[in-house]
């Protein structure tokens, strides 16, 4: 049974592997960060439900087809498991900005998929973490904690939205997702509730 304050959704591209501004168009450009895998084999290990939501609008441009996303999908999901994780559903949109969908973020429905794939209720309490503002405005929209990676395009993000890293914010900003994964699961031990 998942719950929604056992709940990480991790934005793809700058998070989990390398991003490209020419966009990641085969199984071959798909890079992770080693670290990534790892931290979200040790979410999966310490009872955490991990779910990914990822803007693909590669396909709308015709970079890529929706075969070799899932391509791209499956080889995420084998090294995850054979690090000893799990991910739970993985949402995508493959429409471009023009397109009107209600799925691309910074709309919240990619989240509201998640949310019906996993039977749950609501997503408030749940982490969203990316490396974008539309990754964040996303989840705000869900009721989802706010996490910041400086990784991907989160240097170029705080440059533009200094704000974000203001001692009120709400955001909490990490090098990287084995950066924040180490601070939440070590919060946890130490018996604070994250």
């Amino acid at each position: 049974m998942h719950s929604p304050d056992r709940l990480v959704i991790l934005d793809r591209d700058g998070v989990i592997n390398r991003d490209s501004d020419e966009y990641i168009k085969s199984l071959a450009e798909w890079i992770p960060y080693p670290s990534a895998i790892q931290a979200i084999a040790r979410l999966s290990q310490a009872g955490w439900t991990v779910a990914v939501a990822t803007n693909q609008s590669g396909i709308a441009r015709g970079y890529y087809t929706e075969a070799t996303l899932a391509e791209m999908h499956a080889r995420l999901c084998h090294l995850v498991a054979e690090a000893g994780g799990n991910i739970a559903h993985i949402a995508w949109c493959p429409h471009g900005p023009d397109d009107r969908c209600h799925c691309r973020k910074p709309h919240p429905g990619l989240l509201a998929q998640i949310r019906d794939a996993l039977h749950l209720g609501e997503l408030s309490g749940s982490w969203m973490v990316g490396d974008s503002l539309r990754d964040l405005q996303a989840g705000d929209a869900m009721g989802c904690r706010r996490v910041l990676v400086r990784s991907g395009k989160g240097e170029r993000t705080l440059e533009k939205h200094a704000e974000l890293e203001a001692p009120e914010s709400d955001t909490l900003v990490f090098d990287d997702l084995a950066g924040f994964v180490s601070w939440l699961l070590g919060d946890e031990k130490r018996g604070n509730k994250a």
